[in-house]
């Protein structure tokens, strides 16, 4: 069974850019966000980790930790970020887990059991599955499953987005319509009754159906 929203993420150790982690004990309190990739040295991937080194600044004030994962030991790992900052402007200061044995892939649904042998012997077409980001609370838990094309980078600004939303939504009793960015009108959850909607919102709120209760963001200055 794939891994969706509100499975436990799998915990494993590994090596990494940065060293040896356990990842439960590496989230700790924070957030996390796990992305990976088919090889190192792919044009896309390439692109995504220059863009996520410049606006990692923003995953951090979010509370939010940064971390991909790639089959390349952690040598070509290190080459790849030279041609990352040179090509890119910035090289990540996020760790590159070196999946070599396929243990995390395997784990988190991205490869088949039975992948095995010299992970630089496979081509990125072999591990083309290897294009997920998924997003993980402190609880451990996964809040959101993406999965990309290896032709299509991913929007990582988007992904700040439902960061947004998801801490929102994890501190109050609100929901997000389409479109929604930080700062703009939500939805009161179903699960709160008008009795109670009047306690927290003595203002009121739109209304357009029973079922559409709409308020400014309790977050909002």
């Amino acid at each position: 069974m794939a891994l969706t929203i509100g499975d436990t993420a799998p915990n494993f150790q590994a090596q990494t850019t940065q060293g040896p982690i356990d990842f439960h004990e590496w989230i700790g309190n924070s957030w996390a966000v796990l992305f990976s990739h088919p090889r190192d040295f792919t044009p896309v991937c390439t692109t995504e980790l220059g863009y996520m080194a410049l606006i990692n600044g923003d995953f951090e004030k979010r509370g939010v930790k940064p971390i991909a994962i790639s089959v390349d030991p952690v040598e070509n790992h290190e080459k790849w970020f030279d041609d990352i900052k040179e090509t890119q402007g910035a090289a990540p200061t996020f760790p590159l887990i070196a999946d070599t044995d396929f243990a995390v892939a395997k784990a988190y649904g991205m490869l088949p059991a039975e992948v095995e042998g010299d992970p630089t012997e496979r081509t990125p077409a072999q591990n083309a599955t290897l294009r997920n980001v998924f997003v993980i609370g402190p609880d451990k838990k996964i809040k959101l499953v993406l999965i990309y094309p290896m032709t299509t980078g991913r929007n990582f600004d988007e992904v700040l987005r439902v960061i947004d939303s998801l801490q929102l939504t994890a501190q109050h009793q609100v929901a997000t319509p389409a479109q929604w960015n930080k700062g703009e009108k939500v939805i009161i959850a179903g699960s709160v009754t008008n009795d109670q909607a009047k306690e927290k919102y003595p203002e009121g709120w739109e209304e357009p159906r029973p079922y559409i209760r709409i308020v400014p963001d309790p977050t909002a200055g």
